[in-house]
């Protein structure tokens, strides 16, 4: 309740008192003019008495109302100030948390794009693979950067065409024996789909004997064309250029990978072919080493040589080494006599008994006793 609604109820009281009073006057019969004059003064009283209560009332509401206006101010003020700091605080979080998540769109979007771009490769790769012409070029493609990583320039041939007509996908120049072995890249992709997308297990086994059909007949085109005596190897390798095809054709059908082996075709995937080529690399370096045997002898027969005329020029140096030690010893010899005989010139004591010149040739005399022969 407002101040001034207060007020009006009191107002409104003392009206009320003061009609009742006025009432109780009227009403009286007995009412003498002195005793309506002590009414009247009682009545006055107590409307100056209401009246200092209600201006001491109405002070005490103006100093209420003034702490209440400053606790208000000091309020609000605090209000303010914590709204405005934690307005601030939002504000900061709100812009990190947006560069954050500018970031992180930023990133999201270069993924997509990187998506979108694989995808595409994918269905690329796909298209290619559909085609069986493209599917083959792809597969020469491989092996051939599975050849140029794997060994030196001089050691191969790309699309080398054999005495029969038959044009070998790689031919790696191997020396007899075994001879140049044909590599040859098939890719029996229909089949392995087939058995891929087969629904139940009469569809995976039908595709599965057609799988080995195919690799079967792939096998046996390699053994008829490339495999001749006398110009290349009695094997060849036919190269998967897939690895999921190369571990299904080893897993479901082993039997098959026998019978390759047996034609001597010899299945490689991009790993395994990899492998092969090390091997091939140290069999060719070791028919290098073998014929550069003769020269490596020569060579070290001539560092033998070599050694042995060292030896015998260290031994002549030796030998001059100690002919300069002897002649050494001989100097050192010489020196220590001659200082005994400084010695023996210094310690001479004068004697009465003989004249100057006889101690001078008694001295020259024991020096020339002394001289060796």
């Amino acid at each position: 309740m407002s101040i001034m609604s207060v007020t009006i109820c009191i107002l409104v009281v003392f009206a009320a008192l003061l009609g009742v009073s006025i009432g109780l006057l009227i009403k009286r019969k007995d009412n003498t003019p002195d005793h309506l004059d002590a009414m009247l003064a009682d009545i006055n009283r107590q409307q100056s008495e209401m009246t200092g209560r209600l201006n001491s009332f109405a002070e005490m509401q103006e100093a209420a109302k003034g702490e209440i206006n400053r606790t208000l101010s000091e309020r609000l003020e605090s209000v303010s100030k914590n709204v405005t700091h934690t307005l601030q605080e939002s504000r900061e979080k709100t812009s990190k948390t947006l560069g954050e998540l500018g970031e992180r769109l930023s990133l999201i979007d270069q993924a997509q794009q990187q998506i979108t771009a694989l995808s595409g490769q994918v269905v690329e790769l796909q298209h290619i693979l559909d085609n069986k012409q493209a599917r083959g070029a792809f597969g020469e493609a491989q092996l051939a950067d599975i050849v140029i990583d794997g060994l030196p320039e001089s050691t191969y041939l790309f699309q080398h065409t054999l005495s029969n007509g038959k044009r070998a996908d790689c031919l790696i120049n191997l020396p007899n024996p075994p001879g140049p072995v044909v590599v040859d890249s098939k890719f029996p992709l229909e089949a392995y789909q087939k058995f891929k997308q087969a629904a139940d297990e009469v569809e995976q086994k039908a595709a599965l004997q057609q799988f080995g059909q195919d690799t079967l007949k792939h096998a046996e085109a390699i053994r008829d064309k490339y495999i001749i005596t006398g110009e290349t190897a009695d094997a060849a390798l036919m190269f998967l250029p897939s690895e999921s095809i190369f571990s299904e054709l080893h897993l479901r059908r082993a039997d098959i990978v026998d019978k390759c082996r047996s034609m001597r075709v010899y299945p490689v995937s991009p790993n395994t072919m990899s492998l092969t080529l090390n091997t091939v690399r140290a069999i060719m370096r070791d028919v290098k080493m073998r014929e550069q045997a003769s020269i490596i002898q020569k060579e070290v027969q001539v560092m033998i040589e070599d050694v042995v005329r060292l030896n015998d020029r260290i031994a002549k140096l030796r030998s001059h080494f100690d002919q300069a030690n002897k002649d050494i010893e001989m100097i050192e010899t010489s020196g220590t006599k001659i200082s005994r005989r400084g010695e023996k010139i210094t310690a001479l004591e004068v004697e009465d008994s003989k004249t100057d010149k006889e101690k001078i040739s008694d001295t020259t005399n024991d020096l020339l006793s002394s001289q060796p022969d």
